[in-house]
């Protein structure tokens, strides 16, 4: 709260030095121990661990921290500026004060040479991930057989996932996508150092870019509207990061309109929003569409019950 003066003119915070060394201290402070300490939950992830803000996830190791939905990160003094609603100075106090002394200083995060994107080893064949996909997913086959002839969708070898590939220009695999398909799986997540600019995307010949959270929810709606779906560019950022649309655009120059496809929940909406107005600002037209339901394969699955219902035969009454 800001302190005034006897005429009512707000007093400027009092300056508070601090030296190289405290600036230090504070930067490196550990964020699960803060966090902890707090009574917040945590989940591991690998060598990571996550934290909701909200419903949004926030990607934590050591003093660094990334907000997925926003796309923005920083260290310990960052985090506190940001979620604990303080300035620098108020920031940098409280991280030293250390909670009465308990928190610790991250160690340095060992910065080892990034290991070679692999594709996950193949099944002989792709039969469970094609039931899956038609049969629970309500996927057209036509379009499904035209990502899986390219080698874009297959089916894992140990887990039998659904593994959805994004190539480079070159026709070089860096990222891969995959989903469990058990009826009790729950398992998404991207293969080790798959690089998000390269996520799973088909590109066409028009002008039109279409943008999505999950590959399912692509597929769902070039499913939903066929006619010459081939010419048009496509991509599933496998999140709501935009990195995918700005490689496409800059490796694809043709492309001068782009349709935000997100979810239609509350993250969903919020990626959109901030995509949008990040296009805006290059010149880029932009339109934002949004699934009736909270996403574009439960739009088909709606769509094609409907369907099944409209064409069952009336039963004839006998009077």
């Amino acid at each position: 709260m800001a302190r005034y003066s006897m005429k009512g003119v707000p007093m400027p915070k009092k300056y508070v030095h601090f030296t190289d060394e405290q600036k230090e201290q504070a930067r490196q402070t550990d964020l699960c121990e803060l966090l902890r300490l707090q009574g917040e939950t945590l989940k591991r992830s690998g060598s990571e661990y996550e934290w909701k803000d909200g419903s949004q996830k926030v990607t934590i190791r050591g003093n660094l921290w990334f907000h997925q939905y926003d796309q923005q990160g920083g260290d310990a003094i960052d985090f506190v500026r940001r979620f604990y609603n303080k300035d620098y100075p108020e920031a940098v106090s409280y991280l030293l004060g250390g909670c009465n002394g308990m928190l610790s200083v991250s160690p340095p995060i060992e910065r080892k040479p990034p290991k070679p994107f692999e594709l996950p080893p193949r099944n002989e064949n792709m039969r469970r991930v094609y039931a899956y996909l038609l049969s629970k997913r309500g996927l057209d086959r036509d379009v499904v057989n035209a990502f899986a002839h390219k080698q874009m969708i297959y089916e894992s070898a140990q887990y039998h996932n659904a593994v959805f590939v994004g190539f480079d220009q070159d026709g070089v695999p860096h990222h891969a996508n995959m989903r469990g398909i058990g009826s009790e799986s729950t398992f998404k997540g991207n293969a080790e150092n798959s690089i998000p600019e390269y996520s799973f995307h088909w590109t066409g010949k028009s002008t039109f870019l279409f943008l999505f959270e999950a590959p399912i929810d692509m597929l769902s709606f070039i499913s939903m509207h066929k006619e010459n779906w081939q010419q048009h560019s496509y991509a599933a950022a496998c999140s709501v990061s935009d990195r995918v649309l700005f490689q496409m655009l800059k490796d694809n120059p043709n492309i001068t309109e782009v349709f935000l496809c997100m979810d239609s929940d509350e993250p969903g909406r919020a990626a959109a929003k901030r995509i949008s107005d990040k296009l805006f600002t290059q010149g880029i037209n932009t339109r934002i569409f949004v699934p009736e339901h909270k996403d574009w394969n439960e739009d088909l699955l709606y769509l094609e019950q409907e369907e099944s219902e409209a064409e069952e035969p009336c039963q004839v009454l006998q009077l």
